[in-house]
């Protein structure tokens, strides 16, 4: 299970550039609007897109989805642990979480 990460503390590590951000529902909702400089990856591609959108396996990642009950972020952050991520983190509460405390967001 991925150790999670707070609202304030990503909101911390984006503004500072020290974290790559993934979002987990990629996309049609990634291109609606995602979290800053997010990247996609949805759980189904993570096994053959992730050396290509996260080539450092040490760096810090954030994985995200729509909110709690979406399953999606802990997919994919449990996978990307499992082939060799060291600091992977999730956002539990989701982009809904992001949105609601007014917090900016992107489109394609």
């Amino acid at each position: 299970m991925a150790v999670l990460i707070t609202r304030d503390e990503l909101k911390t590590a984006i503004d500072s550039g020290t974290v790559t951000v993934v979002d987990a529902l990629g996309g049609d909702y990634h291109a609606k609007q995602h979290l800053p400089g997010a990247v996609a990856l949805h759980p189904a591609e993570v096994d053959v897109r992730a050396s290509a959108v996260l080539p450092d396996r040490d760096a810090a990642i954030v994985t995200y989805c729509s909110n709690p009950a979406c399953p999606n972020s802990g997919q994919v952050a449990d996978r990307l642990t499992a082939l060799g991520y060291a600091n992977v983190r999730k956002y539990k509460e989701g982009i809904e979480d992001w949105v609601d405390a007014g917090l900016p967001t992107e489109s394609a």
